[in-house]
């Protein structure tokens, strides 16, 4: 039986399904994972938790059938002891993962970690996440991972970087027979399956669906057309969201912050340790109070400064009541369909952290989505989906997608357009994965697949040679190496510039990436641009082995552009007079430094 397994590793929860490809009509199934729940308490459950916990020396063991010697947990546990020892615990290591402003390979996790605690980086905190789930896959089912195709989801918005880390993070955990896959479109894959051919009686021809995806770290955007060809319907994701770094963490902190109100009031003040540990108390209280058959109120409990684990508590609640005007208030305020994102003002020094989202109102970043996609069909104010599909933990409350839902209509009827339909969704926080072993089915050709490529056009800096001016750097074109939509496994047609790598001494190769410049050719080279135009990516920093020539000699090279089956930029610059057969030097954008061929 051959099975292929889709992951979501998710910035709260990770989640792992398998699908039997031998069988045409089998569904994605959902595959429970083995976790310490409580200290010595072993269960199997549907999600992973996404956290992970560095026991104190006093504690000893956190024993797991395959490792006996085991000094830290992942999963339930582990979010578990969030509340009590923040300090211990990494959570959002996928908002972290793609954090452009820190070394992702550094030990930077978790924040502020006492000295006993060996901090390890954004990639390694992935790697551990994903090995969990196959080392119980092999001492539940002895199933070993390696041998199996696995489809790994990203958000649509993550940059070639942050995908190339997550692709080392799986590649360290023996995940070799790899695929990326946007989560959005993992959502649709979800709710095709689910629905068998009945999807047909829910989407038509020209139907745009608009994915809405709100997760614990990020918010996704992604608009997928319904197209007719030969009386067949195709799916073509034509539009993507950018980055954003807003989603339950944030409400998580705006409801650690109104209890901290309530406490402060009380006379009981909070330290730093004593915020994140009502951060991680709020994710809980939040989970239960927009639940299915929510309590009224769930109290909030954290240890008192300078009290033992079951000595003084600061105390306090939240209810239904104030969790939703908050969030429905705060974070999904009603907006005219012309309003955008509000930026503020940066202080000049700020504390390392993560980069969230300067404007926190999902409604605001939505507008700006679809008005900046107005043009990609041609008619209207602003993008006009006619269906919805709500994806991601922070959807799953019901007052939160009738805010949503009312905007969007409430827009639409502005610009002359009918109302949205919803399309009936599965389990938010498991549908990603499942549509992730579903698309192995239809990578071998069977069931209808979305196509679009890449969600962004990239760029690569050429500087131009110039006099040296004082204070005035050369000036730099932007050349498209790989235009928007570029399939995965396929070569870009570069026209044949004669371009200058220098070897032999560091270097900085610079990229640029676009979500508005769709019509760009491989090969266009950008003098000048608007600042909403291109976004300027990671540099590589480099040297390149000289092959026999000299130090700081320029080499005249010509560019090959692919994009891997993977979902990862390759950039080979080919020199004109190889001095060795199939002599070319080799930039992946935002991981593998460099090598020679």
């Amino acid at each position: 039986m051959t099975r292929a397994f889709g992951i979501d590793l998710g910035t709260t929860h990770t989640a792992l399904a398998s699908l039997d490809l031998s069988d045409d009509a089998a569904t994605p199934s959902v595959e429970r994972t083995a976790q310490l729940v409580d200290r010595g308490q072993l269960e199997d459950q549907a999600l992973l938790p996404s956290f992970l916990y560095f026991a104190a020396e006093a504690e000893g063991t956190l024993a797991l059938p395959w490792d006996a010697g085991r000094r830290f947990c992942v999963g339930e546990f582990a979010r578990a002891r969030a509340v009590e020892a923040p300090q211990r615990v990494i959570s959002s290591a996928k908002s972290w993962l793609c954090h452009p402003a820190i070394d992702r390979r550094s030990p930077a996790l978790p924040p502020g970690a006492p000295e006993d605690i060996e901090a390890i980086s954004p990639v390694e905190a992935s790697f551990r996440f994903l090995d969990h789930l196959a080392e119980s896959q092999l001492s539940r089912h002895q199933r070993v991972l390696a041998d199996h195709p696995v489809i790994l989801t990203v958000p649509a918005s993550f940059d070639a970087a942050a995908r190339d880390l997550t692709v080392e993070a799986a590649y360290a955990a023996g995940l070799d027979n790899l695929t990326l896959l946007e989560e959005p479109q993992a959502a649709l894959y979800a709710w095709i399956a689910a629905q068998g051919d009945n999807f047909r009686t829910h989407l038509r021809a020209d139907d745009v669906v608009l994915v809405i995806d709100i997760g614990g770290g990020t918010t996704d955007f992604s608009a997928i057309r319904c197209v007719e060809n030969n009386g067949a319907l195709e799916l073509e994701r034509i539009a993507v969201g950018d980055h954003i770094l807003l989603g339950g963490d944030n409400m998580d902190l705006a409801l650690a912050h109104a209890v901290t109100q309530k406490l402060t009031a009380k006379g009981s003040p909070v330290d730093r340790f004593q915020a994140a540990a009502l951060a991680h108390a709020s994710r809980s209280a939040k989970e239960r109070l927009l639940g299915e058959a929510a309590p009224e109120r769930v109290p909030i409990a954290i240890a008192g400064k300078g009290s033992a684990l079951m000595g003084n508590t600061l105390r306090s609640e939240l209810t239904r009541v104030d969790v939703e005007q908050l969030l429905l208030e705060g974070f999904f305020p009603r907006v005219h369909r012309e309003a955008r994102p509000a930026a503020r003002a940066r202080t000049g020094l700020t504390q390392l952290g993560l980069p969230y989202a300067s404007d926190p109102a999902v409604t605001r970043h939505l507008a700006g989505f679809l008005g900046r996609n107005a043009s990609v069909l041609g008619d209207g104010s602003m993008l006009r989906p006619t269906a919805v599909l709500f994806n991601g933990g922070v959807v799953k409350a019901p007052s939160v997608r009738k805010r949503l839902i009312d905007a969007l209509n409430e827009w639409l009827a502005s610009d002359g357009a009918p109302p949205v339909r919803v399309l009936p969704g599965d389990d938010p926080d498991l549908a990603v994965a499942r549509g992730a072993a579903f698309y192995a089915r239809v990578r071998a050709g069977k069931g209808i697949r979305i196509r679009g490529g890449t969600a962004r056009a990239y760029y690569i800096g050429v500087e131009s040679p110039s006099p040296a001016v004082p204070g005035v750097p050369p000036p730099i074109l932007a050349m498209c190496v790989a235009p928007f939509g570029m399939e995965e496994g396929t070569h870009a047609e570069l026209p044949p510039h004669e371009l200058g790598v220098v070897v032999g001494e560091p270097v900085q190769f610079r990229f640029f990436g676009s979500t508005q410049r769709r019509t760009d050719p491989a090969g266009t080279a950008l003098e000048d641009w608007a600042e909403s135009e291109l976004e300027e990516l990671s540099p590589i920093e480099i040297t390149l082995p000289t092959e026999g020539r000299n130090a700081g000699d320029i080499v005249p090279v010509h560019l090959e552009a692919q994009v891997t089956p993977v979902g990862t930029l390759l950039i080979e610059a080919v020199p004109f007079e190889a001095r060795t057969a199939d002599e070319r030097w080799k930039v992946e954008l935002g991981v593998r430094s460099a090598a020679e061929q």
